[in-house]
């Protein structure tokens, strides 16, 4: 399997920085919809995702949703570091799927650790379906 070939590139993507504050990425949920987006450390790096789960808990140990108590918080400490786990841009076809099956998208980082961008469940069963190798 060609990820490059199925993979939605970065710049396509939503993705968050993580030391965009915790009102930045609302916002950003906000807008796309998303349930998870993945963030990115300062040099592009994959280095987790985020979820609607992970603002929740962080406005409920806060007690507030008060726009400036939201800007003194940063993505990087509210992020799940180990949930989305990447794969690299030639991970095997069976390792892809595999991963599909416990994520609605599945990061894609180069040999660096740089997000290149995501592969999506929905992405991998279309190309199964038509015959994909």
């Amino acid at each position: 399997m060609n990820i490059a070939a199925i993979m939605i590139p970065k710049v396509l993507t939503a993705f968050l920085h993580e030391r965009d504050t915790v009102r930045q990425g609302l916002e950003k949920f906000r807008v796309h919809g998303y349930t998870a987006v993945p963030v990115v450390g300062e040099c592009g790096e994959y280095v987790g995702s985020v979820t609607e789960g992970d603002f929740l808990r962080h406005i409920l140990s806060i007690g507030t949703t008060d726009v400036h108590a939201l800007e003194r918080t940063r993505i990087g400490e509210i992020l799940h570091r180990d949930f989305c786990p990447a794969l690299s841009i030639d991970a095997d076809r069976e390792l892809v799927i595999a991963s599909a099956l416990n994520q609605n998208f599945v990061p894609v980082v180069d040999g660096r650790g740089v997000l290149c961008g995501i592969v999506t469940r929905k992405v991998i069963i279309q190309y199964l379906a038509n015959g994909g190798a």
